[in-house]
């Protein structure tokens, strides 16, 4: 079991946060590094000192890092354009030495677009497919040759597929809750399905739909990593659980319901139902990004259990 660390920095940090928190993701052994793609706060606080964008961000990591993988959960389909997007995110990639992996979804939060000016279409999937199937195809197209893609939303002609990325394959990762046409983006764009804030119930049942989708469209559906986005609270006593629910506004009851709370142990049966039934993966929701403990704690008692 994969276990990475999952920033969520619209809720408020500095990119010198994001660094402390990646260079302790990478010395505490943890797998991954990534971060949400959000332009505005979500709930209560100020945000401050606002946004950091997600792929100057990894820029920035990529050349202060060595080991582990960056990437984003997810970047918002609304935010850039599906060929400027295929060139920042090779240009990362080569900056890290090939260590870069690309969540992208449809984007979702309407008011983050109307605070910054940033259009937001009522057509946002077919958009996401036309924006996977573009990306893909220019870091698939042979040096020397050209890309051409004429859709509904997209029109590109004689594009030269450049930069490369470092690796062959830049792995992408689809996710979501939607019981068709989610799973079918999955099996056709995917190396990896991301279920968010899931339960095992559901997560269940939405990798079935993706192994299926998978199998029709003539691949085996083991060739997908499965994977969850879960938030995490542990503490070494349940007092420290409480301090850590309360720092992130939460009750530590409703996140051991929800999410990964409670004693070292208890989250590791916890990962270990999730691991039952398919997952591979587990990206870690931290919150608190100062509670830089957390991260060793995890480390120590959780992941080691799980090596």
């Amino acid at each position: 079991m994969d276990l990475r660390i999952f920033t969520e920095p619209q809720q408020g940090a500095t990119y010198d946060t994001l660094l402390a928190v990646a260079k302790a993701t990478e010395d505490l052994g943890f797998d991954a590094f990534f971060r949400s793609d959000h332009y505005l706060r979500m709930g209560s606080g100020d945000g401050l000192p606002g946004p950091t964008d997600a792929w100057l961000t990894l820029a920035g990591l990529a050349r202060e890092t060595k080991r582990i993988r960056l990437g984003t959960l997810m970047t918002a389909g609304t935010f850039r354009l599906p060929g400027v997007l295929a060139i920042q995110v090779a240009q990362v990639d080569q900056m890290s030495g090939g260590r870069v992996e690309l969540g992208l979804g449809t984007g979702w939060f309407e008011e983050e677009h109307k605070a910054y000016g940033i259009p937001f279409p009522k057509e946002k999937f077919s958009r996401l497919e036309e924006q996977l199937e573009i990306v893909t195809g220019l870091w698939a197209t042979e040096l020397g040759k050209t890309f051409d893609f004429h859709g509904t939303h997209y029109d590109l002609t004689d594009s030269p597929a450049l930069p490369k990325p470092a690796q062959k394959k830049i792995p992408v990762l689809v996710g979501g809750h939607g019981a068709i046409r989610t799973p079918r983006l999955a099996a056709q764009y995917a190396d990896e399905f991301n279920i968010p804030f899931a339960s095992v119930e559901d997560s269940e049942r939405q990798f079935g739909r993706v192994r299926a989708a998978a199998e029709e469209a003539g691949r085996n559906g083991d060739d997908l990593t499965y994977s969850n986005a879960l938030v995490v609270c542990v503490g070494r006593d349940e007092a420290e659980v409480a301090r850590r629910a309360a720092a992130i506004g939460r009750e530590a009851d409703e996140l051991r319901l929800n999410g990964l709370a409670g004693s070292p142990s208890e989250v590791v049966d916890k990962i270990g139902r999730y691991a039952e039934i398919g997952a591979r993966r587990i990206y870690l929701q931290i919150l608190d990004l100062d509670d830089l403990d957390h991260l060793e704690l995890i480390s120590s008692q959780v992941q080691s259990q799980l090596s």
